[in-house]
């Protein structure tokens, strides 16, 4: 079973990042293909915005620790942040800070931009990468780069990133199998 997970760094729960994110999922999966046996590939969505103050606990409590956990596990995590300050949020960096060095090295990871003018979104999508890639993960080319505008709908934007971005997914996949 090939596990697909979506980590939101929206500050906002339930946001429209959030189900712009399960399209572009779905749709990456639906790119790719089935990679399990069977075809019962699982996806899976970390709102980082309903964790909320326990991410900043000492401690990590249950929730914090299934998080992890489910990040961890996956073997295909796309993380959704929208563009905070120039790059992506705390929230983000908070919740990955709870992961052990290369804590991501035995999956693929995609990084996913909103921004709200796509001229000025290269540098989040380059953060993200490097961000990834210091954890360990084999990081998609490209990234899914989107205005806030295409929030409302997002179907053919995350449709058509991930025809270009499931072959080399693909690839990676089936490589670290």
């Amino acid at each position: 079973m090939t596990r697909f997970t979506v980590l939101v760094a929206d500050p906002e729960p339930r946001s429209a990042i959030r189900a712009a994110a399960a399209h572009a999922a779905q749709a990456l999966a639906r790119a790719v293909g089935p990679l399990a046996p069977g075809g019962e590939d699982r996806t899976d969505v970390v709102d980082l915005a309903q964790l909320g103050p326990a991410l900043l606990a000492a401690r990590p409590g249950r929730d914090i620790v299934e998080a992890v956990e489910t990040v961890r596990r996956s073997d295909v995590l796309l993380v959704a942040s929208p563009q905070a300050h120039g790059s992506y949020t705390g929230l983000l960096k908070v919740f990955l800070d709870r992961l052990p060095e290369l804590g991501l090295g035995h999956g693929v990871a995609a990084p996913m931009a909103v921004v709200e003018d796509l001229r000025n979104g290269r540098t989040i999508e380059d953060d993200l990468r490097v961000l990834l890639a210091d954890l360990g993960a084999w990081v998609a080319e490209p990234g899914l780069l989107m205005s806030r505008r295409e929030l409302a709908e997002p179907t053919e934007v995350a449709g058509a990133w991930a025809e270009v971005a499931a072959p080399a997914l693909a690839d990676a996949l089936s490589v670290r199998a």
